[in-house]
């Protein structure tokens, strides 16, 4: 009998083929998974390991400090200071976030607009992450919540550091303000600290303009976190490299003496060394406090600000741009003795009018100046004189010579916004309105009206290369860091010496001659004498027999409509070291303007800021003003 029989036999090997296949199956499986185990931990071993330790250790940027700005001496014009501040956790607050921030609101004040932006912050974010519940407490404040922490779990109290502005409402058109990152910001700027909650960049003046090198460099921290992400301890420490330091030429005793002397006014004023174009002073009022944008602007104080008529936020000095007015006479000058036309023997006579074709133009002085030479043309101010005198140059003449002073571009200071203002041509004219130049376009611009436009920084350019006879530039940074910012000695410019010795005898004899425009408002101390020029620009349109408000004052005008007052001048008269260029807008009556330089301008002189050594000693320059001049500037 056979052991198995043909049945037993069949069963038999289709075991052993399914013992065959399983078994090779398994072999499959276990090279695969020995491949793959050869993959993670030979091949690949040191990727995974690198992985796997990212996701162990973190590492967290730490922002820097952000360099400071000073003035010439060293005084401390932006800084930073301590951000007493309140956080939430809200994996910590037992009874739920509302619950916590309604018991904090008891000990600070936390408006409904706050929470709704905090809560939405903690949805954004893990539970057990910090969130900025309030910043820049007093330490009343601080102290408060501090003293009340065993009642307020979830709250943690917390020291950091935030920008500072001290001369807040004299410095802040200078200085810019530094506030929250925008989507707009992050674009073309790499930087991984722009990403950081809570970090803030320059957003106007000298912080937005040197941003970069104020920053700073980012430090690092490594910490090990548990799966959650939560921190479990520090593991490594690296600081940030500071921001550096930005130096100007800005003497920060006269740049608060300007500003507090043109008080409420909507008014600009510039201060230069005529030598080399370094600005010693540069106010534009109102101003506004700039610390605002570094809290959080409250909608109610935006609105304030942009509403105003004097608008605050307008650095009127170099974006505000303007018609000179009578100022610019002494570019029409210049251009009359440089061009041979205004020689020894050049007079205008001037009745009170002239007319050209059928419009008349009338002068200032109805009963008219009589016979003037072009020094006494700008003594007077004479419209009839430089009505003329621009007939006769044309228009080519006057806009070449003004645009060798300084006017009609940008100037190239070291701030955004900068306006070029205007000094129209023939081909201007054509460009823009399609229409050819007359001899009616050039007659008015002859008296600083018309198409022409500046600013007052401009003027202050204008005054220092007339008062010099270099071609200087404005200046305000002296120094980043540690680097000088080098730039060429002015060289003389392309206009004689007796166009500008003439144009300065003008200029004396309107303030320091009986019968000067400016007569009343020089000054009397011997050695400090000013040189100067006044100036009305209208806002507008006369109509047939109006001049300079001779039927309608402009007392009488609702205030937007009233003349704007300017005035430049230069001092000291027999060695000219700083030129001064005012605008006060819709303020020509009772010419403050002129007081408001000559004060600024003897103020500067007799602490003489050229004359102090500037070898940055970091210590704060005494700061005094007049009991009589400390006027609020600000809104």
């Amino acid at each position: 009998m056979p052991l198995f029989d043909k049945k037993d036999k069949s069963r038999y090997a289709t075991f052993t083929r399914r013992s065959l296949g399983l078994g090779g199956g398994m072999t499959m499986i276990f090279a695969i998974l020995s491949g793959r185990l050869y993959q993670l931990q030979i091949r690949d071993g040191e990727e995974y390991k690198a992985e796997a330790e990212d996701n162990r250790v973190s590492e967290r940027l730490i922002a820097p400090p952000r360099g400071r700005i000073l003035d010439r001496f060293g005084v401390e014009l932006a800084n930073n200071r301590r951000n007493y501040r309140v956080m939430i956790v809200a994996e910590q607050a037992k009874d739920g976030v509302a619950t916590a921030l309604d018991t904090l609101s008891k000990v600070i004040q936390i408006s409904d607009a706050q929470k709704k932006r905090i809560t939405q912050t903690i949805a954004e974010n893990k539970k057990f992450m910090p969130v900025p519940v309030a910043e820049n407490l007093s330490w009343e404040e601080f102290s408060r919540i501090n003293l009340h922490l065993p009642y307020l779990p979830g709250v943690q109290p917390d020291v950091g550091e935030t920008r500072d502005y001290p001369y807040d409402l004299e410095m802040v058109h200078i200085l810019g303000y530094v506030a929250a990152v925008s989507p707009e910001d992050l674009k073309g700027d790499d930087d991984p600290l722009l990403t950081q909650p809570g970090f803030r960049i320059g957003k106007r003046g000298i912080e937005k303009a040197f941003d970069r090198e104020v920053r700073g460099e980012a430090g690092a921290s490594r910490v090990e976190v548990n799966a959650y992400g939560r921190v479990i301890r520090e593991l490594g420490h690296q600081d940030g490299v500071a921001g550096q330091d930005v130096w100007l030429t800005i003497d920060a005793d006269v740049q608060k003496y300007a500003a507090r002397r043109l008080g409420n006014e909507s008014a600009a004023c510039v201060v230069t060394d005529v030598a080399t174009g370094d600005i010693i002073a540069m106010a534009s009022t109102p101003g506004y406090d700039p610390n605002l944008f570094n809290v959080g602007i409250t909608p109610d104080q935006w609105k304030g600000l942009t509403q105003h008529d004097h608008k605050p936020l307008l650095d009127k000095v170099m974006s505000g741009a303007y018609p000179p007015g009578s100022t610019f006479k002494t570019v029409v000058a210049t251009a009359a003795i440089e061009s041979g036309l205004a020689d020894a023997d050049y007079r205008v006579s001037c009745s009170g009018a002239i007319t050209l074709g059928n419009h008349t133009f009338h002068c200032w002085q109805h009963r008219g100046h009589g016979s003037l030479d072009v020094e006494g043309g700008l003594k007077n101010s004479c419209d009839v004189f430089f009505y003329e005198t621009a007939r006769r140059l044309g228009i080519d003449k006057i806009q070449e010579t003004a645009l060798k002073l300084g006017l009609g571009a940008v100037t190239g200071i070291e701030l955004p916004g900068e306006k070029s203002g205007l000094i129209p041509s023939r081909e201007w004219k054509m460009r823009r309105y399609k229409q050819t130049w007359q001899q009616g376009d050039t007659v008015s611009v002859g008296i600083g009206q018309g198409y022409v436009t500046v600013t007052p920084l401009q003027l202050a350019l204008q005054t220092s290369r007339i008062a010099s006879g270099l071609n200087v530039s404005p200046r305000l940074v002296h120094m980043v860091g540690n680097q000088m910012r080098q730039r060429p000695t002015p060289a003389p410019l392309d206009i004689s010496a007796e166009a500008f010795t003439k144009v300065r005898s003008g200029m004396n004899k309107v303030t320091n001659e009986p019968g000067g425009t400016a007569y009343a408002y020089r000054i009397s101390e011997p050695g400090f004498e000013m040189a100067g020029k006044t100036g009305t620009a209208q806002v507008r349109a006369y109509t047939e027999g109006q001049n300079g408000g001779a039927i309608t004052k402009n007392a009488d005008l609702n205030w937007k409509l009233r003349d704007h007052g300017l005035f430049i001048a230069f001092a000291p008269v027999a060695q000219p070291k700083y030129a001064c260029a005012v605008i006060v807008e819709h303020g020509s009556d009772g010419h403050p303007q002129c007081l408001m330089a000559r004060d600024i301008l003897l103020y500067t002189q007799k602490r003489d800021p050229l004359g102090k050594p500037t070898a940055y000693p970091l210590k704060a320059a005494a700061n005094s003003v007049p009991a009589e001049d400390k006027k609020s500037g600000g809104i």
